[in-house]
């Protein structure tokens, strides 16, 4: 086995995407509460009660959509047509189906995401040094190709990755174990010789765990471990600059 490219780091780390380099999808709570209250007329939501039913009913909706695992890896390509789904079913839900008014509030709940996706200030920063001491990298990442590539060039992480494997393009996501094998076969270590770096406790601790790789649970937020986890992270950190330090 090659020499580690500096004392405690490995040989290679995959990184996750989405709010583990770029704040995405993060509290969606407080996003729906803000977005909701622009619909408030529409909505005949005159108070924070109000908000607060539509808001859970439609998040209820869109965590049951989710959990389906088969449902998730076709809708994780239009992420945006799922969540008209999602807010369809809410309205529905609470009594007041309007599919029209329900692909509204969905596609300004998207662009408002757009718009605030912000890249995490330490990212660049401990992506660079890094590969400065001779990390091999990978970003990979769910998603569809053109929804991820926009991202992965509006935030200038292309140059920082020796590899960039992204769902819509590699025909596969996360948490099939294949994608966690074809990027380390990129970058050409072996799963007890990397680390994958992610806030998705299932896509960045259990599957990466289950093939001899080390699982770093980025939890910015102090989330905590999940309470029906299966698998202990090898390390938490709240900040990616932790890996450098």
């Amino acid at each position: 086995m090659a020499a580690l490219p500096k004392a405690g780091l490995p040989r290679a780390i995959l990184f996750d995407m989405d709010d583990t380099l770029i704040r995405a999808y993060a509290q969606p709570e407080e996003a729906w509460t803000r977005l909701l209250h622009v619909f408030s007329a529409h909505l005949d939501a005159h108070d924070e009660a109000a908000i607060t039913r539509v808001r859970t009913a439609v998040m209820e909706e869109a965590r049951a959509f989710w959990s389906d695992r088969a449902e998730a890896a076709k809708w994780r390509l239009d992420i945006p047509g799922a969540r008209r789904l999602s807010v369809r079913r809410g309205l529905a839900r609470l009594g007041r189906p309007d599919d029209a008014l329900a692909d509204r509030i969905a596609d300004s709940f998207t662009e408002l995401r757009r718009q605030e996706y912000r890249l995490y200030p330490d990212a660049h920063a401990t992506v660079d040094a890094l590969r400065d001491a001779g990390v091999r990298l990978g970003l990979v990442t769910n998603g569809a190709s053109e929804t991820q590539r926009a991202k992965i060039e509006r935030f200038e992480l292309a140059h920082r990755f020796h590899h960039i494997q992204i769902e819509g393009e590699f025909g596969q996501g996360k948490p099939e174990l294949a994608v966690y094998r074809h990027a380390l076969e990129r970058l050409g270590v072996a799963p007890e010789e990397a680390w994958m770096v992610g806030d998705n406790y299932e896509w960045e601790v259990v599957a990466p765990q289950a093939l001899g790789m080390c699982g770093i649970w980025y939890d910015p937020f102090d989330a905590g471990v999940p309470a029906h986890a299966t698998a202990q992270p090898t390390r938490i950190i709240k900040r990616l600059a932790e890996l450098i330090e």
